[in-house]
């Protein structure tokens, strides 16, 4: 078996200890005991606590991003106006296929999406680079087609919902919730969420304020 790397082992325990305890929560050090590694090692392999931030997050991000625009290729290629429905499946399905239930890393990944989502520092939440952005735009883009009505702001907040569901969900089940209410898990989940961010998606434009 190959042992893990110096970088590999910074990365594991940061992508632990940010979904544990958020961006300012942990220190540097805390990473490098954890990896086993001493302290200019995290300068030396990523440059800034910042720029391991955003490391951790896009191998996180990386492959939900790769499935997402893979998916949307495969629906405009069938059709130039896929509906609502298709897209949030194209959209929101990998996000389950990347954080399936019983599984250490699903439950990682679904706890630092929702770090990256609400945590204040700026560090968690500037970590995007040109493919992730790119992606969000063809989705946001191929929505607006789909709803015409929504401007795009509102359209803009129904898509981050897309992720705030679906990861909090997610948390839930690998947190295992009280008896009696128990917490969806595989293909019936997939099922509510995609009927549920569905019908959210489609719901009439917000009237303005009077």
């Amino acid at each position: 078996m190959v042992l893990p790397d110096t970088r590999t082992k910074i990365l594991d325990a940061a992508e632990r200890l940010f979904a544990e305890h958020g961006y300012r929560g942990t220190s540097v050090r805390a990473i490098t005991n954890l990896a086993g590694a001493n302290l200019a090692a995290v300068a030396y392999h990523f440059g800034s606590k910042a720029e391991l931030m955003a490391a951790v997050a896009r191998r996180v991000i990386e492959p939900i991003t790769t499935a997402q625009r893979a998916r949307l290729d495969e629906l405009l290629a069938r059709t130039a106006d896929p509906s609502v429905a298709n897209l949030v499946e194209a959209f929101a399905g990998p996000l389950f296929d990347e954080m399936p239930t019983g599984d250490d890393s699903g439950a990682r990944t679904s706890r630092l999406i929702v770090t990256i989502l609400s945590d204040p520092a700026e560090e968690a939440r500037s970590w995007t680079g040109p493919d992730e952005a790119a992606v969000r735009e063809r989705y946001l883009a191929a929505f607006a087609r789909a709803l015409p009505g929504l401007a795009p702001q509102e359209l803009e907040f129904r898509l981050r919902g897309i992720l705030a569901v679906t990861a909090v969900d997610r948390v839930e089940v690998h947190n295992q919730p009280t008896p009696g209410c128990p917490a969806a898990a595989g293909e019936e989940a997939r099922r509510w969420a995609i009927t549920f961010l569905t019908a959210a998606m489609s719901a009439p434009a917000t009237e303005p304020a009077r």
